[in-house]
């Protein structure tokens, strides 16, 4: 989230409905410095003044946070936007981050993986009913296959967790 475009937004609201930041700030229980802060990206407004600064001034909290007004056909995707934003930027552990992303990834690949699964078993079965010789290389085959799905669903993790990309 953009501290400074989120401030220009609120000042550009507040200036649109007339009011000082004085006034701003009586309706919403706090100080004209802290409207000043705000307005400046020295500080974000608590979800609690989100809301009330999104019925003070008739616009969503998904377009405060954005620090724009959002067209209705671009709102999903401000949001999904600003869920990841919020989420990557959240106070979540590691080990909390490493979780959601492992969940994630084998979800994303259950399918794939069953398949997989399901070719390396009948390989083995078919080089135990065909050729006896040959179901060690099948398992190791197996082995292998496994250690590289590891590897990739590990890389995903590491890549999200520590925030290396915008995936």
């Amino acid at each position: 989230m953009d501290q400074v475009k989120i401030g220009k937004f609120i000042a550009k609201l507040r200036n649109e409905n007339n009011l000082t930041q004085e006034a701003l700030g009586e309706k919403l229980g706090v100080t004209n410095k802290t409207i000043s802060r705000w307005e400046n990206g020295h500080y974000l407004p608590d979800i609690e003044m989100l809301q009330l600064l999104s019925k003070e001034f008739n616009v969503s909290i998904n377009e405060l946070i954005t620090g724009e007004r959002i067209q209705e056909n671009k709102y999903k995707e401000k949001a999904e936007e600003n869920l990841l934003t919020v989420l990557e930027n959240s106070t979540f552990t590691l080990k909390e981050k490493t979780e959601y992303y492992r969940k994630k990834w084998i979800k994303e690949h259950t399918f794939e993986l069953t398949i997989e699964m399901i070719v390396i078993i009948a390989l083995i079965i078919f080089c135990i009913v065909k050729y006896k010789d040959m179901v060690f290389v099948a398992c190791i085959c197996g082995y292998v296959w496994s250690i590289y799905q590891y590897n990739k669903m590990m890389a995903y993790i590491e890549n999200r967790a520590y925030n290396k990309d915008n995936k």
